[in-house]
């Protein structure tokens, strides 16, 4: 199967760690992906609350490319980006009209046909369980991770047909192939406040407030994510919400891939773990002690 690849912005700027720990767990694993070439902004947060034709072409330009490329598969890490690329193409395929106006636009053909996966998607059904187990070198035994999945990767549910939109435990699956203890907990949907980080950030203090206490009140030793945004506001809010609240919280924020890439023995650097906030020393520590 030939995969493409779709990183988006976040992987290339602010969150180059998801990036940085995918390419080198997918180096392990030895499963080769092909970036997009020519890829754009797929208008995730501000294209669809402007121009509706806007926020389907953008993302389809990106699905157009990979599918005359004679890819079958498009990987999409970010949530935001997998969202917005499997609505324009759900919308494509709904909406005949739409279809006409945007494929012109685009000056290419587009048959909307090509598979899209958010990365525990991909990590669970192309990659597999079996093989991300069996590449387990360093066990993380009696680690408690909280998995957070935000409203991205599983709303809306006709779109995104992936996992329980109420109750997702597939993150919870792959963290427990690595043989840490999966921390159930009340929050795993909620909305961080996603966009709202600048224009409206008391609303994302209160809101990644009432995730990260929660978590923290059930023990878990980190928390693990799928989004990029989801990262920021739980990493780079937390200070904050510290001092407003006055109470420690203390959690590291990791990408699911750099979990998995710990479990597969690889040195923290090489992850980027040390490119986050909240730094993740006490956990590392733990990991090397197992």
């Amino acid at each position: 199967m030939k995969l493409a690849y779709y990183p988006g912005c976040s992987l290339k700027g602010t969150s180059f760690e998801y990036e940085v720990s995918l390419l080198k767990i997918l180096e392990v694993l030895n499963i080769e992906i092909k970036e997009i070439p020519d890829w754009n902004c797929c208008g995730a947060s501000a294209a669809h609350s402007i121009n509706h034709n806007l926020s389907v072409a953008l993302p389809a330009r990106n699905l157009a490319i990979a599918e005359n490329g004679g890819y079958e598969s498009i990987l999409a890490p970010c949530a935001a980006c997998s969202n917005r690329l499997k609505t324009a193409s759900y919308e494509l395929k709904t909406d005949d009209i739409l279809k006409d106006k945007v494929v012109n636009s685009l000056g290419m053909p587009y048959a909307a046909g090509i598979d899209i996966n958010n990365m525990l998607e991909f990590l669970s059904g192309v990659v597999g369980e079996d093989k991300i187990k069996s590449m387990v070198k360093k066990p993380l035994n009696g680690l408690k991770v909280a998995s957070y999945y935000g409203c991205l990767l599983v709303r809306p549910p006709k779109i995104m047909q992936f996992d329980d939109p109420e109750n997702p435990v597939l993150m919870d699956d792959l963290v427990a192939l690595t043989g840490a203890d999966p921390v159930d907990y009340s929050y795993k949907t909620e909305c961080c406040g996603a966009i709202n980080s600048l224009s409206n950030p008391d609303v994302v203090t209160t809101l990644t407030g009432n995730i990260l206490y929660d978590i923290k009140k059930h023990g878990a030793d980190l928390i693990v994510v799928a989004c990029p945004l989801c990262h920021s506001n739980l990493d780079v809010r937390q200070r904050e919400i510290e001092r407003k609240y006055g109470e420690k919280i203390g959690l590291p924020i990791l990408f699911v891939t750099e979990l998995l890439g710990l479990s597969f023995g690889i040195d923290p650097k090489d992850l980027a773990i040390d490119g986050h906030m909240v730094a993740a020393d006490k956990v590392l520590k733990k990991i090397k002690e197992l």
